[in-house]
């Protein structure tokens, strides 16, 4: 017999998502994921703003990746108007934007190692990500979150002492990472729960339109950092993280390995950053114009399309969430899993309710 459960939106693990699921015994046989628990409307409120007054709204899509999520919207306000920014502001946007996807990465690990049954996981990485919000508070005057990057280039400059800070901050996290690796990724607990739990294919990731580390986990080698380079990515080496096994394990340590790979990157744009100007001048007046930008947040792809009209408010937009994306594609994968495996899945995907709403 076929019972109706409901998962969320009030939930431990869910946090403001609703599953409705069709179980029979402890399997799924349908789950019918329900958005707008926090639906804000952002889009319509950018509508009605002006744009720079649309920048911190863009943020509350997801205050854990401000700095990516802004980038979106930012990028998009550029190409319509024809501007680069100038070489230093593109620099110190690429360490900006890879110091947000480390402290994203660290708030996922605390909540995954939670719903994976490791209890002790979750102050780690709040703790240790304190040391990077101490930095982006250098660097732009706030904590979470920023409207640090404008049209044209970047609000501030890097401070004095934030080169040394950050470049201590590196040198921490590098051995912080094995301590990582070994309580959770090499605990008989983890590997149970995640180890062959949840498995997507590459072709079925692909088809289903999975974006960013989701994506990555099942070996599909995407990130718009190398295919769609913007600001100093073209300039940096570094490797797209990718894994083969397609499962809630898989998932879980490409992030593990891209908060190394994300420090590798601010590391080398801080040895690399050049002098000069930090934004450029715009013009009085926006141009007519429509785009589609996309940059690489910390859940995936994120694009935002823009069309303007010549007025100071934009007149469309319209916002390509990675959490939206993922959370479409993960009902296909939850038919005949385990009821107790739903909040493990769930977690690798890193799904955010309040991004996948807008």
């Amino acid at each position: 017999m076929v019972f109706k459960l409901h998962w969320g939106p009030q939930h431990p693990a869910s946090g403001h998502l609703r599953f409705v699921l069709d179980v029979e015994g402890d399997l799924i046989e349908k789950a019918t994921p329900e958005i707008g628990y926090t639906h804000r409307g952002i889009e319509k409120l950018i509508e009605n703003r002006n744009y720079l007054q649309s920048i911190p709204l863009m943020e509350r899509l997801n205050n854990l990746d401000s700095f990516n999520l802004s980038l979106g919207l930012t990028r998009a306000v550029e190409q319509i108007i024809g501007t680069v920014p100038p070489t230093r502001a593109r620099f110190i946007r690429t360490i900006a934007g890879e110091l947000g996807r480390i402290m994203s990465h660290l708030y996922w690990l605390s909540i995954f190692g939670v719903v994976a049954g490791l209890f002790t996981i979750i102050m780690w990485p709040i703790a240790d990500r304190e040391l990077l919000l101490d930095l982006a508070e250098m660097l732009t005057g706030s904590r979470v979150t920023y409207t640090y990057f404008i049209p044209g280039g970047v609000l501030y400059d890097i401070p004095s002492g934030f080169r040394e800070r950050a470049f201590e901050t590196i040198e921490y996290f590098e051995k912080r990472l094995e301590d990582y690796r070994d309580f959770v990724f090499e605990n008989k607990v983890y590997l149970v729960r995640t180890k062959n739990v949840g498995i997507i294919n590459p072709l079925d990731a692909v088809k289903f339109g999975l974006t960013g580390p989701s994506l990555r986990g099942s070996g599909v080698e995407v990130d718009m950092r190398k295919d769609d380079p913007y600001d100093a990515y073209e300039e940096i080496d570094f490797k797209v993280i990718t894994e083969k096994g397609g499962d809630s394990y898989s998932r879980a340590f490409v992030r593990l390995m891209e908060i190394k790979e994300s420090l590798n990157i601010v590391r080398q744009a801080l040895e690399m950053l050049p002098d000069g100007a930090i934004r450029n001048r715009l013009p009085f007046k926006m141009p007519k114009g429509e785009v589609y930008s996309r940059v690489e947040s910390a859940r995936g792809e994120l694009g935002v399309y823009l069309v303007s009209d010549g007025k100071e408010k934009p007149y469309r937009v319209k916002i390509s969430s990675p959490s939206f994306r993922n959370l479409s594609a993960l009902q296909h994968f939850l038919r005949g899993i385990y009821t107790a495996d739903l909040p493990v899945i769930y977690h690798s995907m890193d799904i955010w309710a309040l991004d996948a709403d807008r």
